[in-house]
């Protein structure tokens, strides 16, 4: 068919956007110290920067997906990318914090149109015995985004300003653009009805869930205002899904979240595996980026630059992995990646401390780069190789979902536990000590606070390995899947030594 004669040339297009998304994350984790002295606020306030835009990223990605499959991925995908890249400059021109928050979750907005309509595309143009492939592309993406991000947002916050993280976004949305408008084919669309309830339902239970989380520290895990207090936040966003959940399952017509997906194991264990891949990772580089800048005095450059060996060996070796996990079972490999990634992080919080080589503490880096170059590819493929060609945005969306939702979540859950631990090792300590290079010892701290800032820091990375690790565990429950001709719409082949499986129906 001519919408799968070039399938390679329409991934590459695709893969700039969602290369600036990435950069996007990356930069602004190496910016948040910057941010949090030029706009003179806290901690939380600098974290609800990343969590908007995770927010506004999670909760439309169902009808996204969706929306690719109405109006084609293409035009959605374009639309994305015209919202993300106005509202970089939006967050660029942000004079206060409460601004910048909108502006992030404007953008997230226009991240949560792009990012299912790659998946979607490499769904229903590769066949699921090149996913791995294509998604091992997809993979190294990250791995690059993860070098360029930290560096070239170092750069720019120690030469023009924290501003530029979100300027550069500018030419790239255009080349962006102009790639995506000439190599991505136009595919069939399916006609769909939208769950406006869903909608509804999803939306405010994930906004409640995640504030009461953030939140929680800020108010002692207390009342909020009036009756309302933390905990009945947090019980109320968990009823409202569970609402949700059962509002989809008696959906005769068209559900937002299409629970008949569920019905294949892996699809399921995926979207349980990546979920938690995104606490990890968004869990992951908060304490670093603080540890590096605050506690040991490092430049945003400098700091970056402790990331480098993780994102050239990640980079380097996942496409490599992604097509390695064509030809085996991808749960060993997912398995060998959040195993080592998980080492690493319990590396380094038992190696972090005030002085601590620098030497040693790439050695860590190191180790996470073989984990994660292992981590998205087999994942992913597992996830998407079954879906029903009719049905590639709505699983992308789910996937892509899931996966956000255990960002927003890392998020939350990070700030809190970076709260709880500096309240443990640093009593009384205040916020604002947070700021680079307000004088002290290291970074702005006085002498006697660097020990137990690093310590801190350190405990709170236990987040990220943890969910790592119970990922691992996840995988181990994969089935494995069978070798495929085309997109499940015939019988497949048995890999060898095993039984014959009927392919999804489509």
């Amino acid at each position: 068919m001519n919408q799968t004669a070039r399938p390679w040339p329409a991934l590459w297009a695709l893969v700039i956007g969602f290369f600036m998304i990435l950069v996007d994350t990356t930069i602004v984790s190496i910016a948040n110290p910057a941010i949090l002295a030029d706009l003179h606020t806290d901690l939380t306030a600098v974290i609800w920067v990343t969590s908007a835009y995770l927010l506004a990223y999670a909760v439309p990605l169902l009808i996204t997906g969706r929306l690719g499959d109405r109006f084609g991925p293409k035009r959605v995908y374009l639309a994305g990318l015209v919202v993300f890249t106005l509202a970089s400059l939006w967050c660029g021109l942000s004079g206060d914090i409460t601004t910048l928050i909108a502006a992030r979750a404007v953008q997230g907005l226009g991240a949560a149109l792009m990012t299912p309509q790659t998946m979607a595309v490499i769904t229903r143009v590769f066949p699921p015995n090149q996913r791995g492939a294509a998604m091992g592309l997809w993979g190294s993406v990250a791995g690059v985004a993860t070098l360029v991000g930290p560096i070239l947002g170092g750069v720019l916050v120690d030469t023009l300003g924290w501003q530029w993280v979100f300027f550069v976004n500018i030419p790239v949305g255009v080349v962006a653009f102009i790639a995506a408008w000439r190599l991505v084919p136009d595919l069939e669309t399916h006609a769909h009805r939208f769950d406006w309830l869903g909608v509804v339902l999803s939306a405010i239970g994930m906004f409640l869930l995640v504030f009461g989380i953030q939140e929680g520290e800020t108010y002692d895990w207390g009342v909020i205002v009036g009756p309302i207090t933390v905990w009945g936040l947090i019980v109320a966003g968990l009823l409202v899904l569970a609402g949700f959940v059962v509002s989809q399952a008696f959906n005769r017509a068209e559900p937002l979240l299409p629970l008949r997906l569920f019905r294949d194991r892996n699809f399921s264990l995926s979207n349980v595996a990546i979920s938690l891949v995104g606490v990890a990772m968004t869990a992951m580089p908060l304490p670093l980026a603080f540890y590096f800048q605050v506690g040991r005095g490092l430049t945003p450059t400098q700091a970056a630059l402790m990331f480098v060996p993780m994102a050239v060996i990640s980079g380097v070796l996942a496409p490599l992995i992604g097509r390695f996990s064509d030809r085996i079972d991808p749960k060993w490999v997912a398995l060998t990646g959040l195993s080592l990634s998980a080492l690493a992080l319990c590396w380094y919080s038992l190696l972090i401390g005030p002085d601590v080589p620098y030497w040693q503490l790439l050695l860590p880096s190191a180790l996470l780069g073989f984990g994660i170059s292992g981590v998205f590819a087999p994942l992913a493929s597992t996830a998407t190789r079954n879906l029903p060609r009719a049905e590639a945005g709505a699983g992308s969306g789910v996937y892509t979902m899931t996966r956000q939702l255990g960002s927003v979540l890392g998020s939350a859950a990070i700030a809190a536990l970076m709260g709880l631990t500096l309240t443990a090792q640093l009593p009384g300590f205040a916020a604002e000590e947070l700021a680079p290079g307000a004088g002290g010892a290291a970074g702005g701290l006085p002498a006697a606070a660097v020990g137990g800032f690093s310590t801190a820091m350190g405990q709170s990375l236990w987040l990220a390995a943890g969910a790592f690790a119970l990922c691992a565990i996840v995988v181990l429950f994969f089935a494995r899947p069978v070798v495929t001709v085309g997109w499940g719409d015939a019988r497949e082949t048995p890999a060898r030594g095993e039984m014959p499986t009927q392919a999804a129906p489509s």
